[in-house]
């Protein structure tokens, strides 16, 4: 099993990352809150994975921090929640906001989240109300590195790439977009606006 990965990040398309160590390229799907913190593209990074295998496909998730991981891993552990709702929820939100909004039982936010139905979040409140009490520690912010030339699209590609429809997506970016904003402000400008906060 994969549990670490330490090598030079080759290139980021979100959710895709692809990350060389000793001359293997490893392709890895990670959350938008892993992706805001990344390197530029050329340089050393270490990714926490997690290593899925099914009957069908295997699949590697790499992740920058260890309360990030704990939270996909708990997340899949709720019936009818697979990786890719799992990448969804840590894209939307952060884990500390993820553990208050479940301690607080919180479904009409956790609704807002793409993939997420009220079924699914009740669910989650019910499931994960116990295991979210460790998640609630703060993480390092983001510090908008090797922004790209043009935010704004790179932070529409992102934002459909979470599960929002194209025209919200163009609202959003428009409605939040600032001049100088790095993509990352971007992104977590529409998120928190997409979920009313």
């Amino acid at each position: 099993m994969i549990g670490r990965l330490r090598g030079i990040l080759v290139s980021k398309q979100p959710p895709w990352l692809l990350v060389e160590v000793g001359g293997v390229g490893y392709e890895l799907e990670a959350p938008m809150s892993t992706i805001y913190d990344l390197p530029p593209t050329g340089k050393e990074v270490i990714l926490l994975t997690h290593y899925a295998v099914k009957e069908d496909s295997v699949a590697l998730y790499g992740f920058l921090h260890e309360a990030e991981r704990a939270l996909f891993r708990n997340l899949q552990k709720v019936s009818g929640i697979g990786a890719k709702i799992a990448l969804s929820v840590l894209s939307g939100v952060s884990t500390n906001d993820f553990a208050r909004l479940v301690q607080a039982g919180d479904v009409v936010a956790l609704t807002k989240i793409p993939g997420i139905g009220k079924k699914t979040a009740e669910r989650m409140v019910v499931e994960l109300r116990d295991r979210v009490d460790g998640l609630a520690v703060s993480l390092p912010g983001a510090a908008g590195k090797g922004a790209p030339l043009d935010p704004a699209g790179e932070a529409t590609v992102a934002l459909q790439q979470l599960g929002y429809k194209p025209a919200e997506v163009t609202r959003l970016v428009q409605k939040v977009a600032a001049d100088g904003d790095s993509a990352e402000a971007i992104i977590r400008k529409a998120l928190r606006a997409a979920l009313g906060a």
